[in-house]
C-alpha cells in the first residue's frame, strides 16, 4: 500500500529489495519531516558496513535520507562527524512503499555517487544490463529508470534540492 497521505510515523523500517523479491538491506530511521510525496529521514547505521565504493562506513555515521512516493529514486546524504555533506549516494529504484511503519523499495542497480562539489558518476550501468535480462525488467521499468537517472543528473546539474545545503537536523 502506497500511502501519500495521511500521517508519516516517527521511525520507520526501511527495507530494500532486489527485482525478483530478495531482501537486499534493511535498517531503522527516524522520520524527520513529510511533505506531500516526500519523506525525509534521519538515520545512523549501527553496524559497521563495507561497501563497494563508500568503503568502510562507520557505525554511528548519519545520513539524511529523501524518498518521494512517486519517483524512481532516492537520495542520501552522508553526513561528516561535523554534520557537513561528506557526499550523496543515489539510488535509483521503484518507487518506494510506505506500510505502516515500513517503507520498502526495489533497487534497480544503477547508482549515482556525488561528491560535496557536486562533481558525480553514474554507477553500475553494466550491472543493469545485466539485470535487464536476468530480471526481464520491463520496457516501462527501463523507460523509467533512463528518466529517473537523468532527472537526478538535471538536479544535481541545476543544484536543485536536495543538492543544496540545508539545515541540521535536530537529533533530539
Amino acid at each position: 500500500m502506497n500511502t501519500a497521505k495521511g500521517p508519516a510515523p516517527k521511525q520507520v523500517t526501511v527495507r530494500v529489495f532486489k527485482h525478483d523479491g530478495t531482501e537486499y538491506r534493511g535498517w531503522n530511521a527516524r522520520v524527520a519531516r513529510r511533505e506531500g510525496s516526500l519523506i525525509v529521514l534521519d538515520a545512523e547505521f549501527d553496524i559497521d558496513v563495507q561497501h563497494h565504493l563508500l568503503r568502510d562506513i562507520r557505525r554511528g555515521t548519519r545520513t539524511v535520507e529523501y524518498y518521494w512516493l512517486d519517483r524512481w529514486y532516492n537520495v542520501f546524504r552522508f553526513l561528516a562527524d561535523d554534520g557537513d555533506t561528506k557526499l550523496y549516494y543515489c539510488n535509483i529504484n521503484k518507487p518506494p512503499m510506505l506500510d505502516g511503519s515500513v517503507l520498502s523499495y526495489v533497487d534497480l542497480d544503477i547508482d549515482i555517487l556525488v561528491q560535496p562539489d557536486l562533481s558525480y558518476e553514474v554507477l553500475d550501468l553494466d550491472e543493469f544490463e545485466k539485470n535487464i535480462r536476468r530480471f526481464e525488467y520491463s520496457n516501462e521499468t527501463t523507460k523509467q529508470v533512463h528518466h529517473a537517472v537523468n532527472e537526478l543528473v538535471s538536479m544535481i546539474e541545476a543544484r536543485d534540492f536536495p543538492f543544496v545545503p540545508e539545515p541540521e537536523l535536530s537529533t533530539t
